[in-house]
């Protein structure tokens, strides 16, 4: 009865052993499954924080914009940004920026009155903007305060002088019509 006993102990412990190679792949699996959680977690932690950073840093240019503050404008632009603010009016690089922004703000008050984001990707170190947006301005002299409405492409990317760490590299602008 022993014998009997054994083997079927055997009979039942066999199989077990040939077993272990699925055993040890579902369990690997688990925990690869919980390491992903884990540094997914940290993904979005980050993608979150990038992401409050590009809307402090959108926040920040309309800010200056309205106060007229060009040197904290340009402080969010990258030194080999790249804006087509409209048909024939393309500049390349931050003084170029400085030059077209100086004599606007001494004419016209500029105060973003919506600022609509319709896509935000964000892809490492660079992230892409879709707003919308309507811009009042008000002539510092004489004349009627305007509209300006439109749809504004931008690219940012990580630039550690950026007090948000993170800068306009390309913009394109598209006027409502």
């Amino acid at each position: 009865m022993s014998i009997g006993h054994v083997e079927r102990a055997n009979y039942i412990i066999a199989p077990m052993s040939h077993n272990r190679g699925p055993v040890r792949l579902v369990a690997f699996l688990v925990v690869a499954v919980i390491a992903l959680g884990c540094s997914g977690g940290d993904k979005r932690v980050r993608l979150d924080s990038d992401r409050n950073a590009l809307e402090k840093t959108s926040e920040a240019i309309r800010a200056a914009f309205a106060a007229g503050d060009i040197a904290t404008i340009v402080a969010y632009h990258h030194p080999e940004v790249v804006k087509s603010l409209s048909y024939g009016n393309y500049l390349i690089g931050r003084d170029a920026v400085q030059k077209d922004i100086a004599p606007t703000l001494e004419r016209v008050h500029l105060e973003w009155k919506e600022n609509v984001v319709r896509s935000m990707l964000i892809q490492g170190d660079t992230a892409v903007e879709l707003t919308d947006f309507v811009i009042q301005g008000t002539p510092r002299k004489q004349g009627e305060p305007f509209l300006f409405r439109g749809r504004a492409m931008v690219v940012y990317v990580r630039y550690k002088d950026s007090p948000t760490g993170w800068a306009s590299i390309r913009e394109i602008i598209q006027p409502a019509t």
